[in-house]
């Protein structure tokens, strides 16, 4: 279930953190939304133990960083953008790869049309590594949830529960996300990119 914030109290928090450092201030906003970063980290790593490391370096990286959120009504997507990079890095720091090849994704992105599929024949890496580009143009939620579904390899449920969102709301974010990578590979492959032939 998604959980209902009072953006212009948090925004009135995240103001008195800016101004004068207010430590009571940062305290409230940590109390209001620790559970939320500490859910999401312990889906996306699996490991409360890991995910107790990542809240601490959230909040370690909201306290350096709040002064540059311009808009203090945005600081929940600000937080959950740290979070998420947060668990990013811990992720490709334990397994040297934190998505992967992207096979899965390539799957869904062509199974209702082989046609985008470049003519000629290319290396299986320059393939993937132009799947990493265009999910890299995606907005930072759409990439959150393409992560989390397709290298995660989490349910539509539990991204849901992780990003306090509706499981349509997933649905719909994952069918935008492959409409958009899926118009940039083929725009991308139509142009014949300068690849070799596949082994």
């Amino acid at each position: 279930m998604k959980k209902h914030y009072d953006h212009e109290y948090i925004a009135a928090l995240v103001d008195q953190c800016r101004d004068g450092g207010n430590s009571d201030a940062f305290a409230e906003l940590y109390g209001l939304t620790y559970n939320h970063v500490y859910n999401y980290a312990c889906h996306y790593l699996n490991d409360p133990y890991a995910a107790q490391d990542a809240l601490q370096e959230t909040y370690i990286q909201v306290l350096k960083n709040i002064n540059q959120l311009q808009v203090s009504t945005l600081f929940i997507a600000w937080l959950n953008q740290i979070c998420f990079h947060v668990c990013y890095r811990m992720k490709t720091q334990h397994s040297g790869d934190a998505i992967g090849n992207g096979e899965e994704l390539l799957d869904s992105i062509i199974a209702s049309d082989m046609t985008i599929l470049p003519e000629h024949q290319v290396v299986k890496e320059d393939i993937y590594q132009s799947l990493r580009k265009a999910m890299e143009r995606l907005p930072d939620l759409w990439y959150q949830v393409v992560v989390l579904r397709f290298y995660n390899d989490m349910k539509i449920e539990e991204i849901a529960a992780a990003l306090e969102i509706s499981r349509s709301s997933v649905k719909r974010y994952l069918q935008a996300a492959k409409e958009t990578m899926k118009a940039y590979l083929t725009d991308s492959w139509a142009e014949g990119c300068d690849l070799s032939e596949i082994d």
